[in-house]
Formats: structure tokens, sequence, C-alpha cells
């Protein structure tokens, strides 16, 4: 039944959409393909995010939507299409390319040192960097107090909340224009999940930053989200702005757990 309510969204795909070609983007990917060596997991996707732009990437586990940024930056297998940033095609490059031109990827997983202490975890973050990064410290343990108090305590220490604002750090510690987070609030508690979500909405509002998010907790996502791309078996099935996709019970009832009564 879930499959045969996916193939009907399917059938209307993108009726009154915005279109997102017309204004050059951010980033995009066209016709992107990949996967996990010969394993094909992404089929065609065509994404683009604006500058300044929050833009969500939800539907069911096994959709592609992690693959999809680990493709786009470089760390899963490229199969065809083509990944632009700022109209300058970055297809294949190097992350370490990726992390000069400002864009920086935050792992669900292993995206922090245990055995470094906070301090020395954000300082990784700005390998890249030549200058003093004392100012660069700062700014991060401002933004996120609860660090402040524990930078010379080993990473390990922290709590599941406290390590995924420690990730978000390190990743600012480049000075990114563009971030790519792989479920930033997976396993976190409620009050976790709002605190990280503020943040990614701070960067937004108050750096100016574009942010590709994929996520498992889609309402929460879509709350704080300007556009929404919804997956599904390798394909994009659906987008729109993310209040529409928030508010269309059709979609709220296949992706976000809301029960029609």
């Amino acid at each position: 039944m879930v499959d045969m309510n996916i193939e009907m969204l399917e059938s209307d795909t993108f009726e009154g959409a915005e279109d997102r070609s017309v204004a050059s983007p951010l980033f995009r990917t066209e016709h992107l393909r990949g996967g996990y060596g010969s394993v094909k997991i992404l089929f065609n996707i065509n994404l683009s995010v604006k500058d300044k732009e929050i833009v969500t990437v939800i539907g069911p586990n096994g959709c592609g939507k992690s693959t999809f940024l680990k493709v786009a930056y470089g760390l899963a297998t490229y199969h065809g299409g083509g990944v632009e940033y700022r109209n300058e095609n970055i297809t294949g490059l190097r992350t370490d390319q990726l992390v000069k031109k400002g864009i920086s990827y935050v792992p669900q997983v292993n995206n922090i040192f245990p055995d470094l202490t906070v301090n020395e975890n954000l300082e990784m973050g700005g390998y890249l960097k030549k200058s003093d990064l004392s100012d660069d410290l700062e700014q991060v343990y401002q933004m996120f107090p609860d660090l402040a108090s524990r930078r010379t305590e080993l990473a390990s220490n922290l709590s599941g909340g406290q390590r995924q604002m420690l990730a978000l750090g390190r990743a600012l510690m480049s000075d990114p224009k563009f971030l790519l987070l792989d479920e930033p609030t997976a396993a976190l508690s409620p009050l976790y999940v709002e605190q990280i979500m503020q943040k990614i909405t701070e960067l937004r509002d108050e750096v100016g930053m574009a942010i590709v998010l994929v996520e498992q907790n889609a309402k929460s996502a879509l709350k704080h989200s300007d556009y929404a791309y919804i997956f599904s078996r390798g394909i994009v099935v659906h987008h729109d702005i993310a209040d529409n996709i928030l508010n269309d019970p059709k979609i709220g009832e296949l992706f976000l757990g809301i029960v029609k009564e």
C-alpha cells in the first residue's frame, strides 16, 4: 500500500512546486547517479539550493538521502550526472578542495574524535588554516556554550547532543558558506533536537549560510526549512516549499507519521 501511495505521489510530482531552474542556485546536482561500488542507490537526482537557504531532504529509510550527500561530497561512488557550486563544476573534487571552496560536510556517525579534547577536535576542523585559530574557537564556544566549559575534557565524555554540537562546531572552524548535514538530530532527546535545529536556523539567519539537511525528524526539520525534497527509491518524488509539504495531508500520512482522522 505504501509503494502504491508513493507511485501516486510520483504521478503528480512537482505540481504547483516552485521552478527551481529559474534563478542561478548556489548549489545544484543534475541527473546525479551514484552508490557504493557497483551498487546503484541514486538514479537521477536534480536538486538545488539557493543562497542563505535551508533545504531539507526527507524520505523513508534506505531511499538514498545520506548516499546523496556522500556522492555529492565525493565520499561514495559517482556513477554520472553533475555537481555544481557557484556555477563551477565540482564533480569529483577531493574533500580538502571542497573545504577550501567553502563547503563542509557533517556525517551522522563517527563525526568527532572521542580520544581528543573538545578544543583539539575544534582545532582539527581548522587544519587547513594557516592563521591563528583563537578567534574562531571563541566564536564556536559563543555559539555552543555547553562546549565552552568542557573545552579541556575528552570528547568521549560528552552527551549525544553535545557531540553533535561539537561535530557542527568543528565543521564551522573552516568558515564554510555551505553545509551538508546528515541526520544531526538522530537519537537525540526532544530538547537537544530543538536546540540543534535552532542553531542550524541561526547559521542561516545570522551567518548567511546555506544548508542541506538530511533528517528523519521530518516535522521538526520542515518547520525550520525553506524548501524540501522527498526521496523514494533513489529518486526525487516531490519537492516544494517546506511549509507546503509540512501541511500537505497526503505527504503527512506517507512520510510524517500524521494519521488522518
